[in-house]
């Protein structure tokens, strides 16, 4: 754990003057593409606090956007990671390997959902993994056609870009995307016409419909979701709705893929999300929680399905870099030795507590139209009270009011209408409970 105090501090304005100072260097030196949420410029961080160049220490409910579940300086990660580094940085795996990538595999094979012969192959990001997932899945079934669900979100490259739902900020004025990517309904329960109890079973004979009669089951290679859907707005698709699709592609040969880079490691107080309902994927992506705050990714799936891909037809210069390794393999000790997953869970029942009691205080719920997730990745999603009409600009200035006071929280959602929290799963009960003070103060003032 880190050392530095678990305590809120504010000292400045936020942004303080030191980091309005480098936000003018980063104006003038950082493509204006690459946005930042919140223009503060941390010093340091763990546990449960970001402390920035002016002093301030922040809540964060953000975790790097569910990367530093472990915290962003975990002692394992550091020791391991620090020990690696002073050993070698780099050979590259396809040139010279080394055990820290084996040992990463052989976790993930334990720990990655269903008792099968599983292998993995590794990479830097999300997006890659993603990317390689589906080129696993062609060359395992000899077909094309990829298929994905409305509110989904899968990365930036060209391919995962089609494959992401959300226009803006991700895809505009990048295409034409990849072909063959077919988008398809998801059981969102808050926005169900029928409501969310005919959703689950709605939904996956909805999806399941349109692939057999616009693209032909026989040509899909992969169906590819997130178990708990993260940009879109971390939306739990209605029970029913995964078993019900793993099935149809199961009895259609066609590979399953979760995409598991939010919601996995611990986030949701399961290993992986997908555990919920029982489902086993044929293959499973995973990154941001991996490696406690190091780029590294994963692909881990059926022995058989990983490999059908060609010697040499998976890799890349710095996939399952040796030092990121390292820090995952501290991240997982990490998660095992403090139980993190009992922590998400505890996480969850603080704050849809908390949460539910905002809701009950509001005249008809007032804005919080919805309240979901699991462990320790909740969201609620606002709308114009009384309706179900997304409220993106309250949501703007929940956020705004939440970050002047020192607490770190993010939106999201296809409409921009949600707020989702991400703590670290290391993070003390009396910040996680502050943070949801600042919140309710928020509402208050709202």
């Amino acid at each position: 754990m880190s050392d530095i105090p678990q305590e809120r501090r504010v000292l400045t304005a936020i942004p303080g003057p030191k980091s309005v100072e480098l936000q003018a260097r980063r104006t003038a030196a950082v493509a204006a593409g690459v946005g930042s949420t919140l223009p503060v410029f941390t010093a340091r961080a763990g546990g449960g606090i970001i402390e920035d160049v002016d002093g301030n220490r922040l809540i964060d409910f953000g975790s790097g956007i569910a990367v530093t579940s472990v915290g962003a300086s975990a002692e394992a990660v550091v020791r391991r990671a620090s020990a690696q580094l002073a050993d070698f940085t780099h050979t590259c795996f396809m040139v010279t390997p080394y055990e820290g990538y084996v040992e990463v595999c052989e976790r993930l094979a334990e720990l990655t959902p269903g008792d099968h012969a599983k292998k993995s192959a590794l990479f830097n990001s999300g997006a890659e993994a993603v990317e390689n997932a589906v080129k696993i899945a062609r060359a395992y079934t000899k077909r094309t056609a990829v298929v994905v669900f409305d509110h989904g979100y899968h990365g930036r490259t060209n391919l995962t870009m089609a494959l992401t739902a959300k226009n803006m900020p991700y895809k505009q004025g990048f295409g034409p995307f990849a072909p063959e990517v077919y988008r398809v309904p998801v059981a969102y329960g808050y926005r169900w016409p029928t409501g969310p109890e005919n959703a689950g079973a709605e939904a996956s004979a909805q999806a399941i419909d349109e692939i057999t009669k616009q693209i032909g089951a026989q040509n899909v290679a992969a169906i590819i979701i997130e178990p708990v859907l993260g940009e879109g707005g971390f939306i739990e698709p209605a029970k029913g709705f995964l078993p019900e699709i793993a099935r149809f592609a199961k009895d259609n040969g066609i590979v399953f893929v979760a995409d598991e880079i939010q919601s996995g490691f611990c986030r949701t107080g399961q290993w992986f999300a997908c555990e919920d309902e029982g489902i086993v994927p044929d293959l499973i992506t995973t990154a941001k929680g991996i490696a406690g705050g190091l780029p590294l990714s994963a692909v881990t799936g059926r022995a058989e399905i990983m490999d059908a891909a060609h010697s040499g037809g998976l890799g890349g210069t710095y996939g399952g870099n040796p030092v990121a390794c390292a820090g995952a393999l501290g991240a997982i000790e990490t998660m095992i030795e403090l139980d993190l997953n009992g922590r998400a869970r505890r996480v969850e029942e603080v704050m849809k507590g908390r949460l539910g009691e905002m809701r009950a205080k509001l005249p008809n719920g007032g804005v919080i139209g919805d309240i979901r997730g699991r462990g320790a990745m909740i969201a609620i999603e606002l709308v114009k009270s009384g309706t179900k009409e997304p409220d993106a600009a309250a949501t703007a200035a929940l956020a705004k009011a939440c970050h002047a006071e020192g607490l770190l929280v993010l939106t999201c959602g296809t409409y921009g209408n949600v707020l989702r929290f991400l703590p670290p799963l290391v993070i003390g009960e009396d910040l996680l409970n502050e943070g949801l003070d600042i919140l309710e103060q928020a509402f208050a003032t709202l």
